[in-house]
């Protein structure tokens, strides 16, 4: 094989690994989000986020709510509010679809639709979708993971439900 297309391998095979490794800090980011969450050993929400990372809630039901938050301390500090010990969720589970992944270089951006299944301490549930458009960058200190830059959400809609406390299913 000659240089070039040995080159056109690496690249091929580096938007290959950079699209797994934004598709695991993507996974991540949600399943600590779960409740209950199942974090691994020293596994951080913080963890998931550039210095310089951005989260904002877009479009007329999540720009106020949320508005835009810079760093890693209070995107954590915000998402602390629905997570445990704080009492919101007593279950919160999200499904990522319609997945679109973009790697250039040194960036990627993913567009998903997050479909979130929530149960409150007060005693109501709701299914709500958004979009979620989020912008990732490689880690200075590890190639294999990306983390998140710039995350963006805004919500499609919602509609309420019951879960069956006894059982745990849609009702």
């Amino acid at each position: 094989m000659g240089d070039a297309m040995n080159e056109t391998i690496v690249e091929r095979l580096r938007a290959l690994e950079a699209h797994n490794a934004v598709r695991r800090s993507i996974a991540r980011y949600m399943a600590l989000c779960d409740v209950p969450a199942r974090a691994l050993e020293g596994e951080s929400l913080a963890a998931l986020f550039s210095d310089d990372a951005v989260w904002e809630g877009i479009g007329p039901q999540y720009a106020n709510k949320f508005g835009r938050l810079v760093g890693p301390a209070n995107i954590v500090a915000m998402l602390q509010r629905y997570l445990p010990p704080t009492p919101h969720f007593t279950t919160n589970t999200h499904f990522l679809t319609s997945e679109h992944i973009e790697v250039h270089g040194e960036s990627a951006k993913g567009r998903w639709i997050m479909l979130q299944a929530s149960g409150y301490v007060d005693g109501r549930a709701e299914l709500i979708a958004a979009r979620l458009e989020v912008d990732f960058t490689p880690s200075s200190h590890d190639e294999a993971i990306w983390l998140i830059r710039h995350f963006r959400t805004e919500r499609l809609f919602d509609a309420p439900w019951s879960v069956n406390p006894a059982h745990g299913v849609i009702a």
